[in-house]
């Protein structure tokens, strides 16, 4: 199992792609695949049967997975996108300079 820098509910910054430079929340993430699911990032339109008796299908407005790699953790002091370094005991920490704040 690969160790991921941001964890669910951290909010993040686009780097690349057609969401570039869109901030928002971490709503899922897989290690295993090293993808996230960014609230309101990378909406793709999915085709949808119906399941039960007289239920509608059609098309639904989903967030799709993106690689970690494209995005950058936002952080919550300085408010800007940054590299995230690690203390001891798991703490992560801004590298922006003159923050070093604590997650």
């Amino acid at each position: 199992m690969k160790k991921m820098f941001v964890k669910t509910g951290d909010t993040v910054q686009v780097l690349s792609g057609k969401s570039k430079g869109v901030q928002g929340e971490v709503i899922a993430v897989s290690p295993s695949e090293n993808k996230v699911i960014v609230k309101g990032v990378n909406v793709v339109t999915k085709h949808v049967k119906p399941t039960k008796m007289g239920e509608t299908g059609g098309l639904v407005q989903v967030e799709s997975a993106l690689y970690a790699s494209k995005v950058q953790l936002v952080c919550p002091k300085c408010k800007e996108a940054t590299r995230v370094g690690h203390k001891k005991g798991g703490i992560r920490v801004c590298k922006n300079k003159d923050c070093g704040h604590e997650f």
